[in-house]
């Protein structure tokens, strides 16, 4: 009897296109990347025990001169072992990460497609109202990975 996938899940993930935007994954030959350098519990935590194959994210650029949702990818390989956080000469080295005790995760993800403009923060932030409960746009949400709900998924996308 074939087992029940579980509901696909949305997610939202910031990175700074001074460091990897999603130019620079498309330039990738196979469009694939593990989100490395994760170094927030929380974000860690979603990625190793939430995050399923299949999942689709919103591409997010932030800490630029216009932050907000760039693209779409989708989760291909669910979370394993962070390797930048055992290798000394990686910036994200966490020397209290053990190999065998991993502490942290990362999930692979594979580009879709670039959203017909960006939708900015300050977009979602004036319709908030719509948006209730998007970590996104409450006051001082810091982390760099976040659950999007389907029903917010949609409104988003409306946006485009």
């Amino acid at each position: 009897m074939p087992s029940k996938r579980e509901p696909r899940r949305y997610w939202l993930m910031k990175t700074e296109p001074s460091e990897f935007g999603i130019d620079d994954l498309i330039a990738l030959s196979n469009k694939t990347e593990p989100w490395d350098g994760v170094r927030n519990y929380q974000a860690r935590n979603m990625m190793r025990d939430e995050m399923k194959k299949g999942d689709r994210v919103f591409f997010y650029h932030s800490n630029c001169e216009t932050p907000g949702i760039v693209g779409i990818v989708r989760v291909v390989k669910e979370g394993y072992p962070d390797p930048t956080a055992f290798d000394p000469k990686d910036k994200h080295y966490d020397p209290k990460s053990d190999p065998e005790n991993p502490r942290w995760y990362l999930v692979d993800v594979k580009y879709e497609r670039k959203l017909k403009r960006t939708i900015t923060l300050s977009d979602l932030k004036d319709k908030a109202a719509y948006l209730e409960g998007l970590a996104l746009v409450r006051r001082g949400n810091r982390l760099s990975v976040m659950p999007v709900d389907e029903r917010h998924w949609e409104y988003i996308l409306s946006l485009e």
